[in-house]
């Protein structure tokens, strides 16, 4: 049985919100690697929460949870602003020219491995978002600056907590 991807073909879109048409093209390319290494990010994150063990067992599986159900929306709202600039949300690898720095790779085998793994990854998705906020208010994209300094936010914080629960 061979497999369908997806691969929707969309009408030629040109929106004309202030934002010329190679301006939109980079933020959404940026954008994609965001989304990839955000969807990376709620796969391994829930892989942790089910596989976790251990005295830390019930705050890591409950704050993986939080974590990955915030993720997972994330990703929504991501994709949906490269729809809004005109363009395709990425299909599987199809991220563009930004590589993930996010691995599903997930092989910690204790809690505080998982912690430790999260947390790098969680700071390589920040370097990569506040480049890409950086690039989107150089191209006068208020919207998607915002929305990505709200997501930057929503990461330190995450690191701050996982590097507070790691602590002996």
């Amino acid at each position: 049985m061979s497999q369908a991807v997806l691969k929707p073909e969309l009408t030629a879109e040109n929106p004309s919100t202030g934002i010329d048409d190679e301006s939109r093209r980079k933020i959404a390319e940026a954008l994609s690697a965001v989304l990839t290494d955000t969807y990376y990010l709620v796969i391994k994150t829930h892989i942790y929460h089910w596989n976790v063990v251990g005295p830390l067992f019930h705050a890591v599986h409950e704050m993986t949870e939080e974590q990955y159900q915030n993720l997972f929306e994330a990703a929504d709202e991501i994709a949906e602003r490269i729809r809004a600039l005109g363009h395709k949300a990425p299909i599987a690898d199809s991220a563009g020219p930004g590589e993930a720095v996010v691995s599903t790779a997930a092989s910690a085998k204790s809690a505080h491995d998982m912690i430790a793994d999260l947390i790098a990854d969680h700071e390589a998705a920040i370097r990569k978002m506040r480049e890409a906020a950086e690039m989107a208010e150089e191209h006068r994209d208020l919207v998607t600056h915002d929305m990505l300094t709200a997501r930057l936010t929503y990461h330190e914080q995450v690191v701050w907590m996982l590097r507070a629960l790691a602590t002996e």
